[in-house]
């Protein structure tokens, strides 16, 4: 019995969800707490305990107020001597001046470093056109964020992120305290406690595709789904076009994963936006029957040379590059 209550005691301290609960950071982590304490009556000798040690060992975080900065910064430039020196002192006078500048400069530099490590509390990855990076949250989630997209969340709370673009989760669960993660994007906010999925928040709706695990989706309008494995949901809230459907090939869907794009019965003109929007590249059809070419199948975009001779092969069209345009024209 000591033994499940001492792994449990090292779990909580090692939980930012359960942090946040002790900090009255984050309503859900809040109530979350609130309702396993009284569903586990049992352990709250363990909670507190855990509570306790947290707040013993915190040390005291000080912002440095704005005018105080202000006031330091004030008091630096009013030791230069800006009034006009006799002729004979002007060449000493600039001397020290021009000493004393490097000086200066390097003071307004401290605070403004200080002044930004304080006041700044989120973390942010952004990728740029093309470039698809790995990350690994404190929590141990795993990240695969494609190209022109952002991941952002609070330093406190990793298990809360914010997404534009598209991403690839593999969520760490929490058995021991069953802490959800939460990906919030424009359109929606996906409850988790540990799966596999795939959220793409283009074109002014957000797709989720759901691998392994179980979540729910809370709409902006309010509602909420459930989601198993193998299905995907499609919202808006601008127009507010719902979609939720097992994944078959009697559907129109698309998703990425491990750099790979995964088409079935999607129109080359869909295709390209997901290019477009990943690349930051524009395309043109010589002929608008092309557009309604249907695709099925991978396209791996990690390389943009690689993604257009795939696309030609599976759609039998030619793809020339001028600049920043996709000149796309049927064989």
């Amino acid at each position: 019995m000591e033994n499940n209550k001492q792994h449990l005691l090292e779990n909580l301290l090692n939980d930012t969800s359960f942090q946040n609960w002790v900090y009255k950071k984050n309503r859900n982590d809040i109530a979350f707490w609130n309702n396993w304490i009284q569903d586990n009556a049992d352990q709250v000798d363990t909670i507190y305990n855990a509570r306790d040690i947290i707040l013993g060992i915190n040390f005291e975080h000080k912002t440095l107020d704005k005018a105080f900065i202000d006031n330091k910064l004030n008091s630096v430039l009013d030791k230069i001597n800006i009034t006009a020196s006799p002729k004979n002192n002007i060449k000493s006078s600039y001397n020290k001046k021009a000493l004393a500048l490097p000086a200066i400069l390097a003071s307004v530099l401290l605070l403004f470093f200080l002044y930004y490590n304080f006041q700044t509390n989120e973390i942010i990855h952004k990728t740029g056109f093309g470039e698809i990076i790995n990350l690994k949250l404190p929590d141990g989630t795993t990240v695969v964020l494609n190209g022109n997209s952002e991941l952002k969340y609070e330093k406190e709370n990793p298990r809360d992120v914010i997404l534009k673009g598209e991403a690839y989760f593999k969520v760490k669960s929490k058995p021991s305290t069953k802490a959800k993660f939460w990906v919030t994007t424009n359109d929606l906010k996906v409850e988790v406690f540990g799966t596999q999925f795939n959220v793409n928040t283009r074109n002014e709706k957000t797709n989720v595709l759901l691998d392994e695990g179980s979540i729910s989706l809370l709409l902006e309008n309010g509602d909420s789904q459930k989601m198993a494995p193998g299905e995907i949901v499609s919202y808006s809230k601008n127009n507010e076009n719902f979609m939720h459907e097992k994944v078959s090939n009697k559907i129109k869907y698309a998703h990425w994963k491990n750099g790979t794009y995964i088409f079935n019965n999607i129109s080359l003109f869909e295709v390209m936006k997901y290019i477009e929007n990943t690349y930051g590249i524009t395309s043109e059809f010589t002929d608008t029957n092309s557009k309604n070419i249907l695709i099925t199948g991978g396209i791996p975009n990690e390389n943009l040379k690689i993604c257009i001779d795939a696309i030609e092969k599976s759609a039998g069209i030619t793809i020339q590059k001028h600049e920043n345009k996709l000149l796309i024209t049927n064989n």
